[in-house]
């Protein structure tokens, strides 16, 4: 654990030390508080359903932008090599890089709480509903996370990286829109695997442990194929 922490504090620095997190979450927030408030004003509700509503389709794009150079960049650089003949293990190493981007989410979403408060001086905010959303959000972003954290570890370029994170991001995102063109007999199953329709129950308040169970299985199960693509170097 000391060393998935050494290399979470190193991630951070390499994070707010160059243009990279400043970009990339005021890009976010510029984004999102745009579309946000431009529809929250003409509805003129205190709710935060039209954020959650689009959050997790620009978390499609915020998420490949910070996790693909997690390694592509790395092993690009060849300072990987470096990293990898120290006493380090490589789910640590996995840990320690995909926590960081944990944090830098967790920014994100931090600061969009000047969202609600602002709508809460047009009415009564549901506190309730929001703290749901985030900690849906928190969930969604980290299995996107987890996802480019496992495109990123199977390339040396960081726009192939980026390219693979969001295909997938998205193809799991859409699958939630499609249902109702699906057979009946396939629902079920795309149901169950749209990122989008878990995150939907969360937002509305309604914390069901087979969402949270999802997303664990899906942040757990990426970190072990991106930890297995790092081991795979050994058998070359």
């Amino acid at each position: 654990m000391t060393n998935t922490l050494t290399i979470l504090r190193r991630e951070l620095g390499a994070y707010f030390n160059s243009p990279v997190a400043y970009i990339v979450v005021t890009a976010y927030l510029l984004f999102s508080g745009y579309l946000f408030f431009s529809q929250a004003f003409l509805v003129k509700e205190a709710t935060m359903r039209d954020f959650f509503g689009i959050a997790p389709l620009i978390f499609i794009f915020f998420a490949p932008a910070v996790t693909m150079r997690l390694l592509a960049e790395e092993k690009r650089a060849g300072t990987f090599e470096l990293l990898i003949t120290l006493p380090v293990g490589d789910w640590e190493v996995v840990l320690g890089k995909y926590f960081a981007s944990l944090v830098l989410l967790g920014v994100a979403i931090l600061l969009t709480l000047t969202y609600p408060i602002t709508l809460s001086f047009m009415g009564e905010m549901d506190w309730g509903t929001v703290a749901g959303g985030d900690i849906g959000l928190l969930l969604l972003g980290g299995a996107y996370l987890a996802l480019g954290r496992m495109a990123s570890s199977w390339t040396r370029n960081q726009v192939v990286a980026f390219i693979l994170a969001f295909a997938i991001s998205f193809g799991l995102y859409l699958c939630g829109k499609l249902l109702p063109l699906m057979p009946a007999s396939l629902a079920p199953i795309v149901d169950y695997i749209s990122l989008d329709t878990h995150f939907n129950n969360i937002a509305k308040g309604v914390i069901d442990s087979r969402d949270i169970i999802y997303y664990l299985s899906m942040i757990g199960g990426c970190l072990f194929l991106a930890t297995r693509s790092l081991e795979s170097r050994r058998w070359r």
